[in-house]
C-alpha cells in the first residue's frame, strides 16, 4: 500500500496556512500514486498550543479549518492531526485528535491514548485520553493509528511509564500497519533513540511502522523531522530529511527494499541544524526580520552570530563589539574577523566614557567602598542597554549569547548580557559550544582560531579568565550534567569520584541562581534537560542534600 509522508512545518494557530501545506502535500502524493497520505500530529493547529487551546475561538477555530479541509480531499484518504472537543461528563475538556477525511468528509476520527505529562510535556492538563485503540481498513489492510506518545511503550525503553500498550493491542486486533502521527522534540541523539524505540515495536508487533514526525522549531522546542518506514522485518528503507520539510510516497509493505543503515548526522552538526531551524522559525513565527548581537571577540557570540547568519541571512546580522577599559585587542580584531568571514555587520561603540560617567555619578553614593563585581555587571548593563536601544531603534531582535554552563552557576548579568528576546545556544553547554565551533571549521575559518584557541574571559576586570572563578568547563560540564539533567544530589556525584568542594560548590550557584533563570530569554532546547521549560524548580526553598 503506497503511503504518502507529509513531513510539514506548522504554525500555531495558523489554521489556513497549516491546511494549505497539508493540501499541496497531500496533493503531490496522490499525484505520486499515494493509496493514503499521513501528516504529523496536531498538523491543523499547530503543536504545542498551550494554554491557547483554552482560548474560547481556538478549538473551534481548528475544527472549521479540519471541515475545509476535509472537502478539498477525494478518494485516497488522508489522516490528518488536529484538536477536538471531548464530550464526556467528565474529563479533560479535549481531545488529541486525528481525522480520517475522504471523499470530502470526515470518515472516522480518532483519539490519543497515551497522554505524556512529563519534561517537556503537560498534557494531562487539557488532554482525556482514549479509552481504546483505533483502526480502519483501507484496500484489504487494516490500519492501526496511534498518535506520537502511543507509540512509546515498548518494555527496552529505560523507564516504561505505561501500563496500556496501544501498538500491541492494535497488533491483537489484526492490523498489518500501524501509523503514528506525531510531535516529538528534538534532543542530541533523539533520531537514533527514536529509530532504535520503532524497530523494538515492530519486533514486538510483527506490523509495518510508517511514522511522520513534524518538524518546526516553536518556541523552546525543535521537532527535527527524520519520519521513517519500516517494514514488518524491522528493517528501515525510508527516512525522510532531518531539520526540513519532505513529502514521499512509499509501500511500507515493500519487504524487498534495501535496509537503510542509520545515517544521522555527527552531533555537532544535528546541534547546528536544530539551532538555526530554532532561530529561523522563531524570527518567522514572530515577525522579526534582523538580528542585532553583542560580540566580544569570544567564542559564545561568534557561535550564536554564525547560526543567525545561517537562519536568516547574512545581510540581516548586525555585530555590535563594545570595548572598555579591560578589553583585549582581540575582542575588537576577532569580532571584525568574524564579522568578515560571515558577512555581517559590525559596528564599534565603546563604552569606556559612559563607564566612566556612571562610576563617577555613583561615587557619592558608593563612599569609599572599593570596586567590586558591582563595576562588572555595570559594564555589562550598558551593553545591554545600547544593545537593546539598537533593537527598538531598528526592529532588531537581540540574541542574547550565553550559555548553559555560565547559566547553570550564575556566571551572567541579569539586564546585562542576559537582555534579550531569544537565548540561542542557552542550553549548549560550554564544551559543546567549542565542538560546534571547531565543526564549523572543518573546511575553513568560519570562527576565527583565535577566539577557539584563547582562554574565555568576560573582559570586565584586568586579565580576568573565566576559570578565576569557575572550575575548568571540561569539570563543569560534567558536574552540571550529573546535576542538571540525571538528578543527582551531590554525595552521588562525589560517590563517582569528583572532588566534593568543587561538587558543592556547582550545586550550590546552581540553587541559588534559579531567579535569574526564571527571568531569561526563552532558550532553544537541544539536551535532555533544558533550563525554564521543561525544568520546574522553586527560588524560595531550603532543601539541601
Amino acid at each position: 500500500m503506497k503511503t504518502g509522508l507529509v513531513q510539514i512545518n506548522a504554525t500555531i494557530g495558523a489554521f489556513p496556512a497549516n491546511c494549505e501545506r497539508i493540501k499541496r502535500g497531500y496533493d503531490e502524493c496522490v499525484a505520486s500514486g499515494a493509496e493514503l497520505v499521513l501528516t504529523p500530529e496536531f498538523a491543523i493547529c499547530g503543536y504545542p498550543p498551550k494554554d491557547l487551546i483554552f482560548r474560547s475561538h481556538f478549538v473551534p477555530g481548528n475544527l472549521a479549518a479540519l471541515e475545509n479541509l476535509a472537502k478539498e480531499v477525494g478518494e485516497v484518504p488522508l489522516l490528518v492531526g488536529y484538536a477536538d472537543v471531548h464530550h464526556g461528563p467528565a474529563g479533560r475538556p479535549f481531545l488529541n485528535a486525528a481525522a480520517l477525511l475522504q471523499n470530502g468528509e470526515i470518515r472516522q476520527r480518532f483519539a490519543k491514548c497515551l497522554l505524556p505529562t512529563y519534561d517537556v510535556f503537560d498534557e494531562s492538563r487539557y488532554f482525556q485520553p482514549a479509552s481504546e485503540v483505533g483502526w480502519f481498513d483501507l484496500n484489504e489492510r487494516r490500519i492501526g493509528v496511534t498518535i506520537c506518545e502511543d507509540i512509546w511503550t515498548e518494555e527496552y525503553l529505560p523507564a516504561r511509564l505505561y501500563v496500556e500498550n496501544p501498538p500491541k493491542a492494535l497488533a491483537d486486533a489484526g492490523c498489518e500497519l500501524i501509523v503514528n502521527l506525531s510531535a516529538s522534540p528534538y534532543h542530541a541523539g533523539k533520531p537514533a533513540e527514536r529509530e532504535a524505540m520503532l524497530r523494538g515495536v515492530v519486533q514486538g508487533t510483527g506490523c509495518a511502522i510508517v511514522y511522520c514526525n513534524a518538524v518546526a522549531g516553536n518556541d523552546h522546542l525543535i521537532f527535527d523531522g527524520n519520519s521513517l518506514v519500516i517494514n514488518a522485518k524491522g528493517a528501515v528503507h525510508t527516512r525522510l530529511a532531518g531539520f526540513r520539510e519532505e513529502v514521499a510516497v512509499v509501500d511500507p509493505f515493500h519487504e524487498e527494499a534495501s535496509p537503510l543503515p542509520f545515517e544521522g548526522l555527527e552531533e555537532p552538526a544535528e546541534m547546528f541544524a536544530a539551532l538555526v531551524l530554532g532561530v529561523r522559525d522563531y524570527f518567522a513565527k514572530c515577525g522579526f526580520k534582523s538580528a542585532v548581537i553583542g560580540l566580544s571577540g569570544g567564542i559564545d557570540s561568534a557561535l550564536t552570530a554564525a547560526v543567525a547568519a545561517e537562519a536568516i541571512g547574512a545581510e540581516n546580522v548586525h555585530g555590535v563589539t563594545m570595548p572598555s577599559h579591560y578589553s583585549s585587542a582581540g575582542s575588537v580584531s576577532d569580532s571584525q574577523l568574524l564579522a568578515q568571514h560571515l558577512g555581517i555587520e559590525c559596528l564599534e561603540v565603546p563604552i569606556r566614557e559612559i563607564f566612566d560617567a556612571l562610576r563617577a555619578q555613583m561615587k557619592p553614593v558608593f563612599g569609599d567602598r572599593p570596586e567590586d563585581v558591582t563595576e562588572e555587571n555595570m559594564q555589562a548593563r550598558i551593553r545591554g542597554l545600547i544593545l537593546m536601544s539598537m533593537a527598538n531603534k531598528f526592529g532588531h531582535l537581540l540574541l542574547t549569547t550565553g550559555n548553559k554552563s555560565e547559566l547553570a552557576v550564575g556566571y551572567c548579568t541579569i539586564y546585562g548580557d542576559m537582555c534579550g528576546g531569544l537565548a540561542v545556544i542557552s542550553d549548549l553547554p560550554k564544551t559543546k559550544v567549542y565542538e560546534i565551533a571547531r565543526w564549523l571549521n572543518r573546511e575553513r575559518e568560519v570562527i576565527p582560531w583565535n577566539t577557539i584557541d584563547k582562554p574565555p574571559s568576560a573582559e570586565l576586570r584586568p586579565d580576568q579568565k573565566d576559570q578565576d572563578t569557575l572550575p575548568p568547563y571540561e569539570v563543569l560540564d560534567a558536574i552540571l550534567e550529573l546535576y542538571v539533567e540525571d538528578s543527582l544530589d551531590p554525595p552521588d556525584i562525589v560517590a563517582r569520584g569528583y572532588d566534593e568542594e568543587t561538587v558543592r560548590w556547582i550545586a550550590r550557584r546552581v540553587e541559588l541562581n534559579e531567579w535569574k533563570r526564571q527571568q531569561a530569554a526563552p532558550g532553544i532546547r537541544v539536551t535532555t534537560k533544558a533550563f525554564g521549560f521543561g525544568r520546574r524548580f522553586p527560588i524560595a526553598q531550603r532543601f539541601r542534600s
